[in-house]
């Protein structure tokens, strides 16, 4: 991964010693190999952009120059650490999806265990089921929160599914979709594979803009598919779903899906990931509805990109950085569905005060500390209250569970087509 400082030289902005400063007009050629990019009447020192040897050279003055705070001349090794998550907002970001990954990972254990005890039939030491595995059926969650709506009740057999939904989805709202680029597991997975292409082959492909918008909107396909599908039910379907054999053993059958995974499925994850590593963050781009859903709601987050034109030096770093392929440099406001709060654009812009998360334009920028403590806090809130009020486990007892495993080949606990098969009181 190339270095702010790297990036900044190959376009042509140097962060040396402060120049003699000179008016700045409209763009142009002002003689004597210095050309002038604009006027404004800001109380700062002017940026100065020469030519040399045909290259735009742009100088930034200290005035306006972004101070980059050292971590490497920390001896202490938790010092530099606390300096770095303070100081590099792409560092925290990593670190984050470092710890998120983790606990999927300890959730993952947990469930293994806790499927080695039910297939064994209760031979095996008993582990409880980790309820952060709801987080991984979309799909139940969003027919718990449909039912949440129509009936105010949380439903007992994925409490916990709801709420990280809520949460993810609170996420979103004020802070556009932090959760894809922050937490996300899937996301933080998609991100390894375009940063392995772009070491391996030096760049990621583009996809032209005429094929690139058909496809984007293949995700909102699929979510508009299951949004309709859901919306068609009423109440009582919606309860039928919710308490169906079918339903309790969703994180079950999903186990067994990788678990026992066909040669198709199989070959259909390693052409993803394939394509993960020549595209930017492929999947999620094309094709995950659940990232449709947070793009939809976060166009109507406060905490958005901001650039102040005034300051603003138009060397375009933003945009190379933005691994979207939003046209940052160009925007005032990012309003885009594809924005992930990532802030690699605020990361690598050179002047001071020019690119930030604000919740306005006259607001004071979020740093990215901030940033990181609202992520957490956000989702550290919704999903601590739903613990603390009752709704986080599931109320299946290990007796029921135990009877479910044995059962999970009879026609109760298929899907035939998105439709649930009937069932009564003894299922």
């Amino acid at each position: 991964m190339r270095t702010v400082e790297s990036v900044q030289e190959h376009q042509g902005v140097l962060d040396d010693a402060p120049v003699q400063s000179m008016p700045i007009h409209k763009r142009g050629s002002l003689g004597g190999g210095v050309v002038g990019v604009f006027d404004d009447d800001l109380n700062r020192s002017d940026i100065v952009v020469h030519t040399v040897r045909g290259k735009i050279i742009k100088k930034i003055p200290q005035a306006l120059r972004r101070t980059r705070i050292s971590y490497r001349t920390e001896k202490n090794p938790f010092k530099r650490f606390h300096v770095r998550l303070k100081n590099d907002s792409q560092f925290l970001r990593s670190s984050y999806q470092f710890a998120f990954a983790l606990l999927c990972v300890w959730i993952g254990i947990e469930f293994y265990l806790f499927m080695r005890w039910g297939q064994s039939n209760g031979a095996a030491q008993f582990v409880a089921r980790p309820p952060g595995v709801e987080g991984f059926l979309p799909i139940s969650s969003l027919i718990s929160l449909k039912y949440w709506i129509a009936t105010g009740i949380v439903n007992e057999v994925h409490p916990s599914g709801l709420s990280i939904l809520l949460a993810i989805m609170a996420l979103s709202f004020f802070l556009k979709k932090a959760f894809c680029s922050w937490l996300c597991p899937i996301g933080t997975i998609s991100e390894s594979l375009w940063r392995l292409g772009e070491r391996l082959f030096k760049n990621n492909r583009r996809i032209p803009r005429w094929v690139d918008i058909p496809l984007r909107s293949l995700k909102y396909a699929l979510l508009l598919f299951f949004s309709y599908a859901i919306w068609q039910m009423d109440v009582s379907a919606l309860r039928a779903f919710i308490y169906s054999p079918y339903n309790k053993v969703a994180d079950i059958k999903m186990y067994l899906f990788f678990a026992e995974i066909t040669s198709f499925s199989l070959w259909t994850i390693v052409i993803l990931a394939a394509l993960s590593i020549v595209i930017k963050n492929f999947w999620c781009r094309y094709l995950c509805p659940y990232g449709a859903l947070l793009g939809i709601i976060s166009l109507m987050s406060p905490f958005k990109i901001t650039r102040i034109q005034k300051t603003c030096i138009d060397c375009q770093l933003c945009t190379k950085a933005c691994p979207a392929n939003i046209k940052v440099h160009s925007a005032t406001r990012v309003w885009s569905d594809e924005c992930m709060n990532c802030m690699e654009c605020v990361e690598v812009c050179p002047v001071k005060n020019t690119l930030n998360v604000r919740f306005s334009a006259s607001t004071p920028p979020v740093p990215g500390w901030a940033m990181g403590t609202l992520v957490a806090g956000i989702f550290v809130a919704i999903t601590g209250l739903a613990i603390l009020s009752g709704h986080w486990h599931n109320t299946i007892s290990r007796e029921e569970y135990l009877k479910r495993f044995q059962q999970l080949d009879s026609p109760a606990y298929q899907h035939f087509r998105g439709q649930v098969p009937e069932y009564d009181s003894n299922d």
